[in-house]
């Protein structure tokens, strides 16, 4: 749309399996079913002297407005097609009421022993607003089990109340675990004014576990073991595979969101330092070389093929 010449538009990453011509395009699938590209001209100078792009083609000489277009909605169509398949799930079979309401609490359970009654709704975990049972799901998971955790819940009658619970050490099949003894069973929401309801609030939802979750990781709330990359998810497939077309469907959605927020990270490779080094240039009012920006891609690029070893060598681990 704003006229810049696109070398390869890809579909995965890694060695081509297919590919087509068309105009002055090539369309690719590739072998590594993760993310894709846009190969623009202006991202690697050398190319385009040698293909002899046309200056006014090149990325580059583009105004910082149509570049941070192109840069956002790189990420912005996996939030497109992330909240196209939750409104469709959603219409197809129903979505549910995310209310954090206690709808069991097991007895004799840490829950229960604290207090804590079926009907309470969570409004706080830890200090932690807790406006759905996304959330309360996150700051559980992101909670120290260990130590006693503060839940301050709204009674049936309105007022409010506040439990210290412990949860309990559970040890099955070798594995360690922390039950609270709770469980909130969500309604199932149907129809149209309720599907795009349920799409606005999981869009939502996800986008905040995700900024909580990257935060967590500067902080030392998630350790790096416990994030996975290609192998893991795609175990993770196998079983949601078997809960549904609605299951896979969904996470999928969630997987896109996922793919879209990291890359709008100011990280070096991803779109989010693109944009990064746009703010910069508006800031000092000239640009930034592309041979600098090249440079830190590439060192950027080394980085996380780093961390995705590191990643995958846990996964596998996981595995066995």
């Amino acid at each position: 749309m704003t006229g810049v010449y696109v070398y390869e538009f890809a579909i995965g990453m890694g060695p081509k399996i297919w590919g087509t011509k068309k105009g002055e395009t090539d369309y690719s699938i590739r072998a590594i079913p993760i993310g894709g590209y846009c190969a623009l001209a202006g991202e690697d100078v050398e190319d385009d002297d040698l293909q002899k792009i046309p200056e006014d083609r090149r990325l580059q000489a583009k105004t910082p407005f149509q570049r941070f277009l192109i840069m956002f909605f790189g990420a912005g169509n996996n939030f497109i097609y992330a909240i196209l398949l939750l409104f469709f799930v959603a219409l197809i079979w129903g979505g549910t009421t995310m209310n954090p309401v206690l709808t069991g609490v097991v007895q004799n359970s840490a829950a229960f022993n604290a207090g804590m009654d079926v009907g309470d709704k969570v409004i706080k975990l830890n200090g932690k607003k807790i406006t759905n049972s996304d959330d309360l799901s996150l700051y559980l998971a992101l909670s120290d089990p260990t130590k006693k955790n503060t839940f301050v819940v709204e009674k049936k009658d309105g007022t409010t109340k506040t439990y210290k619970v412990q949860p309990k050490k559970v040890k099955k099949d070798g594995e360690v675990s922390y039950v609270y003894g709770i469980e909130i069973k969500q309604e199932n929401t149907h129809g149209l004014g309720q599907a795009f309801v349920y799409t606005f609030k999981k869009t939502c939802s996800i986008f905040k576990q995700m900024g909580v979750t990257v935060g967590a990781l500067f902080t030392g709330g998630v350790k790096l073991n416990q994030m996975s990359g290609p192998v893991g998810i795609y175990s993770i497939v196998g079983e949601q595979s078997k809960a549904g077309i609605a299951s896979l469907l969904y996470l999928t959605a969630f997987l896109s969101i996922n793919v879209g927020f990291i890359n709008l990270l100011p990280i070096p490779a991803f779109d989010g330092c693109h944009i990064l080094f746009i703010i910069i240039e508006k800031l000092k009012g000239s640009p930034v070389s592309p041979e600098l920006q090249n440079k830190f891609s590439t060192v950027g690029l080394a980085l996380l093929m780093l961390l995705m070893l590191v990643i995958t060598v846990n996964d596998i681990i996981r595995l066995f």
